[in-house]
């Protein structure tokens, strides 16, 4: 399965007076790659939601190499990074023309009536789709 990246026009709201992309918007636009890559998956969290499964994050990182500005098509790549029984690892590089100016990092558990679950279990065959990639 070929996972197509998710582009991102920069909003001239999203930048600072300084004419920089403001970074919390990187958060969002790792949140918007990560959906429309369940999406493509054919699973979304639409649909996982609708199953009664939610999937908090539990933590997020970046690091900022270059800027972006107002009107910039920010290319975003997901991919997983690493896979525990209750966690999973997503990694994104995000980039402007071929210029890498973000990495980033968001850390998910999957939850159910407030309890964990192992994704592996619960969807299988999502699971094995990520494993695939």
């Amino acid at each position: 399965m070929n996972i197509r990246p998710y582009h991102h026009e920069v909003k001239y709201y999203e930048c600072d007076r300084m004419g920089i992309t403001h970074h919390s918007n990187y958060i969002r636009f790792m949140e918007e790659a990560r959906v429309d890559w369940m999406d493509q998956l054919g699973y979304g969290f639409d649909r996982m939601e609708a199953e009664g499964v939610v999937s908090p994050v539990v933590s997020v990182e970046c690091r900022y190499r270059h800027p972006s500005t107002f009107k910039d098509d920010i290319e975003v790549s997901v991919e997983v990074a690493e896979t525990s029984p209750l966690k999973i690892v997503f990694g994104y590089t995000m980039t402007v023309g071929g210029r890498v100016i973000c990495t980033a990092q968001s850390t998910h558990c999957f939850m159910e009536n407030g309890k964990p679950v192992e994704l592996a279990k619960r969807f299988p065959d999502l699971y094995a789709r990520m494993m695939e990639l």
